[in-house]
């Protein structure tokens, strides 16, 4: 990327720019497009790693910078057709390259937002749909200026460096505000939350173990056999709340049932609270208010005097 800016500077406000600058820099786009491509799939897949034949990709990279080396600028000079046709052809072929890597790096995150659609995305697979598709438009309106200007001059070359300074700057912000350096493929690991959490709910209503006042984290961890932390983080994906909402949810559903039946009238609202599965008066009535807006008294009232 610096290279690349660099020698877009340099053409545009320099003279005589040796022609090994130029073809340099237009050879750095045929690495940028396979790099680009390796790094979605390394933030997309779990453990992954090159292969021998990945490296195959850089070979148009390695001969255009080779040959880069070997051009003399004396060959412009002679207006000669056949070369300026060749040069506008490899010109052409080195943008269709890099708009190709883009589009498959596009496709590698299409079919992660496919896949993972209609199920629950953890924080940081969120973190790295949002942060490749922000990185994607970045390349893609980086080459959108930079093929318009070798279409007749369609913006001014210099629009092209521009662009790839605002890119690299705001992406390089976005990727510190989104830490995405401490995620990466890993974060799309198969694993078996959603039928523990299924378990685990199952459990908790067949059982009526909320009905307990002193069920725990601790408890409903060992009763699925998973550590206390696991628990607790497949709870906050999937319930999106801590473990005491998620048992004193089922505990106030307890008692509406309780406060709406006309055979328990007559129980007192401690009652009730104990009768749920609460430990205390004002714990019950904390968690009924949070989950309904009101009171266990209020909510009595309503259901047989409205």
């Amino acid at each position: 990327m610096a290279f690349r800016i660099g020698k877009s500077v340099m053409l545009n406000f320099g003279t005589n720019l040796e022609p090994i600058f130029i073809f340099a820099g237009l050879a750095f786009l045929l690495l940028i497009g396979p790099l680009l491509r390796w790094y979605v799939l390394a933030m997309t897949k779990p453990n992954y790693k090159l292969s021998k034949s990945f490296f195959l990709e850089i070979i148009p990279f390695l001969v255009v910078f080779i040959l880069s080396l070997f051009i003399r600028e004396k060959w412009f000079d002679t207006k000669n057709e056949i070369i300026i046709v060749l040069f506008g052809g490899v010109l052409i072929g080195i943008y269709i390259h890099f708009a190709f890597y883009i589009f498959m790096s596009w496709r590698i995150l299409k079919n992660i937002k496919k896949e993972y659609k209609n199920s629950e995305q953890t924080k940081s697979q969120k973190v790295i749909i949002y942060w490749l598709g922000i990185l994607l438009i970045g390349f893609a309106i980086i080459w959108v200026s930079y093929f318009f200007n070798i279409i007749e001059n369609t913006v001014p070359y210099i629009t092209g460096p521009i662009m790839y300074a605002i890119a690299v700057y705001f992406l390089s912000f976005k990727a510190f505000q989104l830490k995405v350096t401490d995620i990466d493929g890993n974060a799309f690991v198969k694993n078996d939350d959603s039928a523990v959490f299924s378990k685990m709910v199952k459990l908790i209503v067949e059982n009526k173990l909320y009905l307990e006042p002193y069920t725990s984290l601790s408890s409903v961890s060992k009763l699925i056999g998973k550590s206390t932390q696991k628990v607790s983080e497949i709870i906050n994906q999937y319930a999106k709340q801590n473990f005491n909402d998620f048992i004193n949810y089922y505990r106030v559903q307890e008692a509406k049932k309780m406060l709406s039946d006309e055979d328990k009238k007559k129980y007192t609202i401690s009652s009730v609270a104990f009768d749920s599965g609460f430990s205390s008066l004002s714990s019950f009535n904390s968690a009924f208010k949070k989950f309904e807006g009101q009171t266990p008294s209020s909510y009595r009232k309503k259901v047989f005097f409205e």
